[in-house]
């Protein structure tokens, strides 16, 4: 193939790839919002977080039926699957039931968490560089947080604790699918959807309120969600495949200005001057990780 075929072809093939990131960080940052359109109806966030997940886990079957043959489960499937499962539905409660930036930005201390985690479970060392990523995320946390009436930097309230925890288990999600070099990309997303499933079904008889079905409107953006979650994660993994690790966090931020957008657009929220400071150093300890998983050397 002639030299410049083969550059318009590389340029496409970069152009999708950038887009389909793009699209994921997008959806991202807009997911909260039909989550509680659905709780206006009545419909709990974790129940319609089950119902949206399942769809994406039916719809997933036509489409990964060659990859699902012959598939055997592993232990190590089962974990991720709880993991990510976990990571997701608390992601979901936590931005339909707080505010949504102070969430984002509880969630995007990811970055620490990954450090430390892969110190333990992939016996990485903890270089300087990584050091500095830990101390600059926690630095950020502590403006952000800082609430001279309680004496600590802690979360004010439950959604952005849920969005903490749901930051970590996305870090340990991370790990263990790096870790689980032998698994496929698309049977790890059928069992990231089949895991937001069960844990939302251990979740949900303990909500306070009933369980109440949608109604027919609410079906429909039940199934709408779900067709979007589906495309959502077959555009990331492209994404992903394509992209450069540096460049893709840098890309993935772009969900906190779609977030910051929506959340003051739809939801009427703003942040003040002090968290604008600790989410910005957040973002740069997030930014900062990318150029280390830019440096690891590529596994064999």
């Amino acid at each position: 193939m002639p030299a410049k075929k083969m550059s318009e072809a590389s340029f496409a093939k970069n152009t999708v790839a950038l887009v389909s990131l793009l699209a994921g960080a997008t959806v991202w940052g807009l997911i909260w919002y039909p989550y509680r359109a659905l709780e206006g109806m009545a419909v709990s966030a974790a129940l319609g977080a089950t119902l949206t997940y399942f769809v994406a886990f039916l719809l997933g079957f036509p489409l990964f039926r060659r990859q699902l043959a012959g598939f055997r489960p592993s232990w190590m499937l089962v974990l991720i699957a709880l993991v990510a499962g976990g990571c997701n539905l608390g992601y979901v409660l936590a931005t339909v039931h707080g505010e949504v930036m102070r969430v984002l930005l509880m969630f995007y201390l990811a970055p620490l968490w990954t450090v430390l985690l892969a110190r333990l479970l992939l016996q990485e060392k903890v270089s300087l560089p990584g050091t500095a990523v830990i101390a600059l995320s926690l630095a950020g946390a502590v403006v952000m947080l800082w609430q001279p009436q309680l004496g600590m930097p802690l979360p004010a309230k439950w959604a952005e604790w849920l969005g903490l925890a749901a930051g970590f288990l996305f870090a340990l999600a991370n790990v263990l699918i790096r870790k689980a070099q032998d698994l496929s990309i698309e049977i790890k997303s059928m069992a990231v959807f089949a895991g937001v499933v069960t844990v939302g079904l251990c979740v949900l008889p303990f909500e306070s309120s009933p369980v109440v079905l949608p109604p027919l409107a609410g079906w429909l953006l039940v199934g709408v969600i779900g067709l979007v979650l589906l495309a959502t994660n077959l555009f990331v993994q492209y994404g992903l495949t394509h992209t450069p690790a540096n460049r893709a966090v840098v890309i993935f931020l772009f969900e906190l200005v779609v977030a910051a957008l929506a959340s003051w657009w739809l939801a009427g929220e703003a942040m003040t001057p002090k968290e604008w400071i600790g989410g910005a150093m957040i973002v740069a300890a997030s930014l900062f990780s990318g150029k280390l998983e830019a440096r690891e050397p590529a596994p064999a």
